[in-house]
């Protein structure tokens, strides 16, 4: 199959509310990249292991998987908008919980705070994807998710240089002395104190200033008249929708490959930290490489997403799973800068998974989507649970990442044999799609 039609996108009477959604994704992608360096400051700050740091991930992540299918029922009940309008919500309440948790000083606040942030989450993506799949038609509709998520990049760079330039290069609790040893684990317990509640505090604040610009976000959608799609937003039987879905292999495999991306996604943008660091390279300076994989990132989508106008999904999906298992491997056996720079580089055959996943597996579900959308969404779980398989990896010699070697590299560089096997699965997925249903 090919996307050779000449249907529009978008249809101009929908542009202002079709690019209201669509920045959306920026908004869930900020979230996103701000959090994923967090797990290394909460580590340094509060002086955690690297499967209490991981925590962060799980929390986040966690939040996904327990709303999604709430959310669905909400939207089912109510509207696309109601669903919207929940979620930004959810996700205020989750950013300004930051205040009280860093006046607590607790992890398990902040971890609070995480989980219900990304339940306003779980409700926007669950409703915001298959809104744009709806705002079209079903031949174009593949494309048109690939062009909103492509925003999600951008947010998840400005999440990426807010981390860097506010977070991580202010934060004490990341000096070291000039022979490289950390200063923090040199003080006493009193100047621990000090330093931890000032760092607390730099975390808190984006935070706080994040959930501000969500309930701006809510008060101008709140305000504006939103297309009703009758087909899509139509009410259906939960539990028949459901049967429906699950008798279809190409969603139930969707559904699989979905968590196992998101997984290798959250793993390659978590650890990169761990991995540059292992050879001297710290935080602040990291983020550079973070934010040059979302360059390329957003390079992909706009890249994907015109491919996609003559090559398959399924097809094209193909093609990025093996560049990135690729990529994956020299990372794993190539240590120092070149692994890194493939790490780096995983990021282009990532950039346009989650979408065409997503398009592929609600391909010709109806109104079934919506409920599609939450198991899509659900699957989000695998960011939460394979980074920590990954932190526990990387504890099995000590808390550093070069205390043992595994099939001769370090543990963080072996770690990454997680992500190449979730490559490997959606490759997997991707073929079956494209000779099965020649999609």
């Amino acid at each position: 199959m090919t996307n050779k039609n000449t249907a529009p996108l978008v249809k101009k009477s929908i542009i202002v509310p079709f690019i209201l959604i669509t920045s959306l994704f920026a908004l869930w992608g900020f979230a996103n990249d701000i959090t994923n360096p967090m797990v290394s400051a909460f580590k340094k700050v509060l002086e955690l292991d690297n499967f209490q740091a991981s925590l962060v991930q799980l929390a986040f992540y966690g939040g996904y998987f327990t709303m999604a299918l709430p959310a669905a029922v909400f939207v089912n009940r109510y509207s696309y908008k109601k669903g919207i309008l929940m979620g930004l919500a959810l996700y205020a309440i989750g950013a300004l919980l930051f205040y009280p948790a860093a006046a607590y000083e607790e992890f398990g606040f902040f971890l609070a705070a995480l989980y219900i942030l990304t339940f306003g989450l779980a409700f926007l993506e669950t409703t915001a994807n298959p809104y744009i799949l709806s705002m079209g038609s079903e031949e174009t509709a593949t494309r048109r998710l690939n062009l909103a998520q492509a925003f999600n990049p951008i947010g998840a760079l400005l999440g990426l240089l807010v981390a860097q330039k506010f977070i991580l290069a202010a934060l004490q609790s990341d000096d070291v002395l000039p022979n490289g040893v950390p200063v923090y684990g040199t003080l006493t317990e009193s100047a621990k104190v000090l330093v931890r509640t000032s760092d607390l505090a730099v975390i808190r604040n984006p935070y706080v200033v994040l959930g501000l610009v969500v309930i701006a976000f809510f008060v101008i959608i709140a305000l504006m008249k939103m297309p009703h799609n009758e087909e899509q937003e139509g009410k259906v039987v939960i539990g028949d929708s459901i049967k429906r879905l699950f008798k279809s292999k190409k969603f139930v495999g969707g559904v699989v490959a979905q968590a196992f991306y998101v997984g290798a996604q959250i793993m390659c943008w978590t650890y990169l930290y761990q991995y540059a660091e292992s050879f001297g390279i710290d935080n602040a300076k990291a983020v550079n490489y973070g934010i040059g994989a979302l360059v390329i990132f957003l390079s992909g989508r706009w890249v994907g997403t015109a491919l996609l106008r003559s090559i398959s999904p399924g097809k094209l999906l193909f093609f990025f799973a093996v560049g990135a298992s690729l990529c994956t491997m020299v990372t794993i056996f190539v240590p120092g800068m070149i692994g890194l720079y493939a790490l780096v580089g995983i990021s282009f055959f990532m950039s346009i998974m989650f979408p065409t996943i997503y398009g592929i597996a609600l391909e010709g579900q109806g109104d079934d989507s919506k409920f599609g959308a939450a198991f899509l969404v659900m699957s989000i779980v695998g960011g939460a649970l394979l980074p920590t398989l990954q932190g526990l990896i990387l504890d099995l010699g000590g808390i550093g990442y070069t205390d043992m070697t595994i099939l001769g590299v370090p543990e963080v560089n072996f770690s990454f044999m997680l992500p190449l096997g979730c490559f490997v699965l959606v490759a997997l997925y991707a073929r079956n799609v494209y000779v099965k249903y020649n999609f």
